[in-house]
This record gives structure tokens, sequence and C-alpha cells, in this order.
């Protein structure tokens, strides 16, 4: 099942499979796509795996399996695509809290995400060519983006896997923390980016024109909210 929790502008979207390591199953897409639709307005959203052992361990091959066709494969391909499209566009910053290992299609949930926070024991592989396949949910085009061309070739074609520090050291990974200390960390690193000003950083820094950017700026500028900040910090004692 796929949960969804909101609470002061934060979205938290927690795939509970234990019976299957998280893997996504075409019932699982249904419910990220409901989990998506309620999570809409928050300032920012979460995507994380139930438990401490996978974050989403890939496609539920058990399931998937029935898939024998051309034409089926690229149907699943593109759902999942989608969904990953949508935490990608999605309009607030998204953080992937990695509480356990990202294989295959999982890791390319992660990557679809603005953030990537993993606990200090986690793994992460594009090792789809262990089933004679490929990424196919944009994880390749978005790894290149994050590590660069060759190494994401190194990376997604000898499905090499790497641990937390490696992952963090390529750029794969932006914050490692310790397992002791990742709940309260991803949650607190996640309040602080629910945010106004956070979400128009993102727009930002995807792509539009300087008119855009500065009235970005002059939006936040007149907002109730910049102007009971500034007065709280000018109200202090000097």
């Amino acid at each position: 099942m796929v949960e969804l929790e909101l609470s002061d502008g934060l979205a938290v979207v927690t795939i509970d499979r234990p019976q299957a390591r998280n893997a996504i199953a075409p019932e699982t897409m249904d419910q990220l796509e409901k989990a998506l639709d309620a999570a809409e307005g928050a300032r920012a959203l979460v995507i994380r795996g139930a438990g401490d052992k996978a974050f989403v361990s890939g496609g539920d091959l058990k399931q998937l399996s029935a898939i024998r066709t051309l034409e089926a494969a690229e149907q699943m391909a593109w759902r999942m695509r989608g969904i990953c499209d949508r935490l990608a566009d999605f309009p607030a910053p998204v953080i992937a809290a990695m509480n356990g290992h990202a294989f295959g299609g999982g890791a390319e949930v992660a990557v679809a995400a603005d953030i990537r926070v993993a606990a200090d024991d986690i793994k992460i592989a594009f090792n789809q060519v262990a089933l004679a396949i490929m990424p196919a949910w944009g994880g390749a085009e978005r790894l290149g983006a994050l590590v660069g061309r060759s190494r994401a070739l190194l990376l997604a074609g000898s499905g090499t896997v790497l641990d937390a520090a490696e992952a963090e050291r390529v750029g794969l990974v932006d914050r490692v923390l310790p397992r002791a200390s990742f709940e309260e960390g991803w949650l607190a690193l996640a309040r602080s980016l629910a945010n106004a000003p956070a979400g128009e950083i993102k727009r930002v820094l995807s792509g539009v024109s300087p008119a855009e950017a500065v009235n970005a700026f002059a939006r936040l500028w007149v907002s109730d909210e910049h102007w009971a900040a500034a007065d709280n910090v000018l109200s202090r004692p000097r």
C-alpha cells in the first residue's frame, strides 16, 4: 500500500509493501498516482519506503512478469515513467528519504526527487542489467544529469552497487545521515524546505527567464510571510 501524511505543508508518501521489499506493482502505481493527486499544494514532498531494509527494491517482478508483449512493456514503462516525471515536476521540493536499499527501479524513483538523503548503511544500484534490461522510468537520463554521461554509463551499464558514502562522493546522494538519527534528520530537512521560497527557487533552477526570476522574487517580497518575517527581525534588540 501507499500512505500519504500531510502536516504543516509537508506531504510524506510512504510505499509500504514489506512482503515485496517495497517493490512497485501495478496497484502501487495506482496508489502513487492518487497520493500525488492528494499532495497537490504541499510545500515539500517526501517519498520513502517503510521499514529500514528497502527504499524501493525495484519493480515487483512476480507481478510484472505477466507482461510479455512489446506493447504491454511500453505501456508499463510509460506509466511509471509518468509517475517519476510527476515527482520531478512537482512544484515544490521533493526529497527521497532513502531509508533502505534502492535497486533498479528504486534507484530511478530516487533520482526523480530533487534531493536524496540516505541512511549510512544503504546501497544503491541501477542494476537492471542483471535482468538483461535497462532503466525504463527516466532513470538513465536523470542519472546522467546527476553524475555525467560517462559515469552514468559505467554505473548503469555494469550494474555497479554503491554504498551510501560512494554514492555521495559521485553526486548521486546529497546527504548521508547516521542510521540512528536518520528519521529525525530527513524530517528536519524536509520541514526546512517546506516553504514558498524553496518552491520558487526550484522553479528558477529548472530554467526560467531573468524576468521570471525577478518577478518570483518580487512576489515573495510583497507577501505577508515576508513582511511578518522582516518585522520579526526588525523588532529584535540590537
